[in-house]
């Protein structure tokens, strides 16, 4: 099996690196406090909100450490406008025997949105597509059988 590499855009890792400088400033300090306060009041085998403020320390540190793996192992996607479907592209397709065409852009898996038009290099989509180009058929296998599109424009 390939491996297959994990893009972010510039502006996710903006975004991620945001996101972190928060969480691991006012966010974990606040959760610190409550910690500290939920502490004070007592017997901490069943005072509810020191173990709900436990839970969401937990759920803070896993945030913490799932953007910085995102922000170590991606590649920043810088897209050239090319010819070929790469992650950055957006690509105007038409299912065979219909006649709508949308539009997808060609997305890393942390930014994949469907209702956005944004798919991920990732999906059975987007792995048929990539390294595709204009006029290029496409197939990939859905639940409900396979699916084929023609691939119109890439820019």
């Amino acid at each position: 099996m390939t491996k297959i590499t994990d893009y972010i855009t510039k502006e996710k890792k903006e975004a991620l690196l945001k996101e972190l400088t928060n969480l691991k400033g006012p966010k974990r300090k606040e959760i610190l406090e409550a910690l500290e306060y939920a502490k004070s009041l007592g017997d901490l085998s069943e005072n509810a909100e020191y173990h709900q403020t436990r839970e969401d320390q937990g759920k803070l540190e896993e945030r913490i450490s799932k953007i910085e793996q995102i922000l170590r192992s991606s590649t920043i996607a810088s897209p050239n406008g090319g010819d070929i479907v790469q992650v950055g592209s957006k690509v105007l397709v038409q299912k065979e025997g219909g006649t709508e065409e949308k539009i997808y852009i060609i997305v890393g898996s942390e930014e994949a949105d469907m209702k956005e038009g944004k798919i991920s290099n990732r999906s059975p989509f987007g792995q048929a597509l990539f390294g595709k180009k204009k006029g290029d058929s496409v197939s990939f296998k859905t639940p409900n059988g396979v699916s084929n599109y023609k691939i119109i424009n890439v820019s």
